[in-house]
């Protein structure tokens, strides 16, 4: 037995209730099972029952076994003073303590330990793939709603810690995250650091000079170091070197990579897009936070690296005439993974719905993501109807079906429900 999945029974009394009695054969009746406790002291905290003709009000420890008490050590422990019932598996040993056992070995379904055990066991997509069909649309949806808010939460977190680094400067906040949603997933870091190394106070100075920017970003992310033919390439590379010098800047350490991208994806067009995008708008957060509508969220990145790139995807090679836009996919990854966050982020850090609010609203109106976790729940008949789903769903699989938490994923609840 496992002890997780105990609590789980007992915190849903999904154990045959009748005709209880204690171990020292007093009838007892469970009139409230308490709160579950996720902190240090006993499981499940404000307790009721009536053992006999007495009612008690307190806490109960749940163990596999009776001697897990002492094991524990509980009986030293002054958080465990307030115990007025020990729930256990099996009575293995006697133990002398002042309150009673209840032992649940007959008394829990088989069907349920066998299916717990099953999920416990798949090795399939997720653990319960060939239940999952069973479970109904009102039940998934109300959980997608629930994991969406978790994520969001959870990207609260990593925001914090940037924030932090930036003495609550939520611009700078967002230009570094900005800049890492542009290195996609192979470059992200580099891009992120990148930006870390430019204050935002000297690309405003040189905002209205665009080959200044591109060639503190450039040079910045290591990409001028080299020898080079081209004319541009060399006056990026002067400008660079005067810039880095005028402001003792130091470059990222982490390199870039070209290896096995799709040329569009290639860190020169990224670091020239960006480029453009940072000489067109100014206080770009301040403008999101303002802004009602996702349409004119998408106008905001709807930019085009400089003329040079007409005919380029790096500094080596003249190619055929191809305007460098941001692409729809590439404009997808940047609101899912910069707006939405930086903003539900500021609305929960100043504790102002509205903001919380329409980063949810955005994502429900975003198309949905397709990756190899959304392909692997759309071939299961699970809706991916919208961005808001694609994250819930990339929440479900990644801190719940990954790491096997059926216990604490309302799904899992709702499979082992019909069992009890």
């Amino acid at each position: 037995m496992n002890e997780r999945l105990l609590q789980y029974i007992w915190q849903f009394q999904y154990y045959q209730a009748s005709y209880l009695q204690t171990e020292e054969g007093e009838p007892l009746q469970i009139i409230s099972p308490g709160m579950h406790n996720t902190n240090e002291g006993p499981d499940f905290i404000n307790a009721k029952i009536k053992v006999g003709n007495t009612t008690f009000v307190g806490s109960i420890e749940i163990h596999n076994k009776a001697s897990d008490w002492v094991r524990h050590k509980h009986q030293h422990d002054v958080n465990y003073n307030n115990v007025v019932l020990h729930v256990v598996w099996e009575q293995d040993k006697q133990l002398d303590i002042s309150f009673p056992t209840l032992v649940l070995q007959h008394r829990i379904s088989n069907l349920l330990l066998d299916k717990y055990q099953m999920l416990m066991q798949a090795t399939n997509f997720i653990p319960c793939q060939q239940q999952i069909s069973g479970v109904g649309e009102l039940t998934l949806n109300i959980w997608k709603q629930r994991l969406m808010v978790e994520r969001m939460q959870q990207r609260v977190g990593d925001v914090k810690i940037i924030l932090a680094n930036n003495n609550n400067h939520w611009e700078a906040t967002f230009w570094q995250l900005l800049a890492k949603s542009f290195g996609v997933k192979v470059n992200s870091l580099a891009f992120e650091n990148m930006a870390q190394s430019i204050p935002l106070s000297i690309l405003a100075k040189h905002k209205n000079q665009p080959h200044q920017i591109e060639a503190l970003l450039m040079g910045q992310c290591g990409l001028l170091n080299k020898k080079f033919e081209d004319s541009y390439a060399i006056m990026l590379q002067k400008e660079y070197l005067f810039l880095k010098q005028k402001y003792n800047l130091v470059p990222s350490a982490i390199p870039v990579f070209f290896l096995r991208m799709r040329p569009a994806n290639f860190p020169t067009i990224r670091i020239a897009q960006l480029s453009s995008l940072i000489t067109q708008s100014k206080h770009l957060f301040s403008i999101i936070k303002e802004v009602q509508e996702l349409k004119d969220v998408k106008k905001l990145f709807d930019i085009t690296a400089n003329d040079y790139w007409h005919y380029h995807y790096n500094f080596e090679e003249i190619t055929s005439y191809k305007p460098k836009r941001v692409g729809a996919q590439m404009l997808q990854n940047i609101i899912v993974n910069t707006v939405l966050p930086v903003l539900y982020a500021y609305g929960w850090y100043n504790n102002i719905e509205a903001y919380k609010n329409r980063a949810l609203m955005w994502a429900e109106a975003l198309p949905p993501e397709k990756n190899t976790i959304t392909d692997g729940f759309e071939k299961l008949g699970i809706s991916n109807k919208s961005a808001f789903d694609s994250q819930a769903l990339i929440q479900l699989k990644n801190k719940y079906c990954n790491e096997k938490k059926c216990l604490s994923c309302a799904i899992g609840n709702h499979i082992l429900k019909m069992s009890k």
